[in-house]
């Protein structure tokens, strides 16, 4: 099959998503009081993005391009393998379990503080590969699609910035340190992106592309339901995480529909 010709564009797009894992690091090491009520709205956004993406375009179009089996195979491949990611991960390091400033030690505070900050950069980096591939194979197979996806995924790894950044500044004292470490943990998806394609690139096929877009929408639909959402409910303002779900949904129904 022939190699598709928006590759340049899905690996744009992947980075973009990837590093936005820094704008949460900056608002750790530069606001103090970042405003709860935006983070809830914006994490359901998010998540009704992705959703929505996931049940009304990738899936459908998964099972016209290949078989419904095929689709529903991917699907479940592709939960399973982000629910193998969560259990190899340490619980402590996850970031599924990031809650926010509560709690956060004094300045200065002991070595075990940047151990965990390297921890959590190392499981988010783990974590970020297959949502890369996922970025990725969104753009590839629909730029559009790949748009929207990337902004979800970039919206929800803001909050993973700040899970990185907050104990290593706290250990250290350090923004700029701070700030590489959570570069460092959103670089891996466009490097997951990469890996995952040359490994696919001799197997290229339509049916191929198909069960990839299944296996997409089981990582975001996985994301939404065991990250984005228990996080967002996590702090409060249930009312501002439906209107948050509600806005991404209806975003995407109305650029569908005029796109």
């Amino acid at each position: 099959m022939e190699v598709p010709s928006n590759i340049g564009t899905a690996v744009i797009l992947t980075t973009l998503a990837g590093l936005s894992t820094t704008i949460g690091s900056v608002t750790a090491c530069f606001i103090k009081k970042p405003k709860i009520v935006y983070l809830c709205f914006s994490l359901g956004l998010s998540a009704g993005v992705m959703i929505y993406i996931s049940f009304v375009e990738l899936l459908p179009q998964a099972a016209q391009r290949a078989s419904e089996p095929a689709a529903v195979a991917g699907f479940f491949i592709g939960m399973a393998f982000m629910g193998l990611i969560d259990l190899l991960i340490p619980e402590q390091q996850n970031p599924h379990n990031y809650r926010g400033f509560e709690g956060v030690p004094a300045a200065g505070a002991n070595s075990q503080l940047m151990k965990t900050g390297l921890l959590t950069t190392l499981a988010i980096g783990i974590h970020n590969l297959p949502e890369g591939l996922a970025t990725f194979a969104a753009a590839v197979t629909d730029l559009k699609l790949g748009v929207f996806t990337a902004i979800a995924i970039a919206i929800h790894n803001i909050p993973e910035g700040i899970a990185v950044s907050v104990p290593i500044l706290y250990a250290t004292g350090n923004k700029r340190k701070a700030l590489f470490y959570s570069f460092l943990s959103g670089i891996t998806e466009p490097i997951g992106a990469c890996i995952g394609f040359l490994l696919l690139l001799p197997f290229l096929s339509s049916w191929l592309i198909a069960v990839l877009m299944a296996f997409v929408a089981g990582i975001m639909v996985y994301i939404s339901v065991d990250e984005l959402l228990p996080m967002a409910h996590w702090y409060g303002h249930s009312h501002t995480v439906i209107a948050g779900i509600f806005a991404g949904m209806l975003i995407m129904a109305l650029s569908l529909l005029m796109l």
